[in-house]
């Protein structure tokens, strides 16, 4: 079955750096749009970035544009997000996602892993 892992998060201080990575299994994972959401207590579920299989193209909230940059490695199968500049807003649970395509992604339609916690001290 289709298995997503994220690691790298924690808690960092306001203007500091985080890199979150998703591992992937179960799937052929140079086919899959990957995506990064994230969801902060009492608030809806947020996306944050994507990145396309084919031509990586990237998708970026506008609360993390210029800040956040998303990247994949499919010898590796896995995504990264690197965070800078955080903010105490930022401080959520970060959700990794893969589906087949943009749309699909940002429709919260695809795969989903477990979840892991940045927390941004000010």
């Amino acid at each position: 079955q289709v298995q997503l892992v994220e690691s790298g998060g924690g808690l960092v201080q306001a203007g500091g750096s985080l890199r979150l990575s998703c591992a992937a299994s179960g799937l052929t994972f140079n086919t899959y749009t990957m995506g990064w959401f994230r969801q902060a207590p009492g608030k809806e579920r947020e996306f944050v970035a994507a990145i396309t299989w084919g031509d990586l193209r990237t998708y970026y909230g506008d609360s993390v544009k210029g800040r956040f940059t998303i990247s994949r490695d499919n010898a590796k199968n896995t995504v990264y997000l690197q965070m800078n500049n955080l903010k105490p807003e930022d401080t959520a649970v970060y959700y990794c996602t893969a589906a087949r395509g943009i749309s699909t992604v940002q429709r919260m339609s695809g795969y989903w892993g477990q979840g892991t916690q940045v927390t941004v001290s000010s």
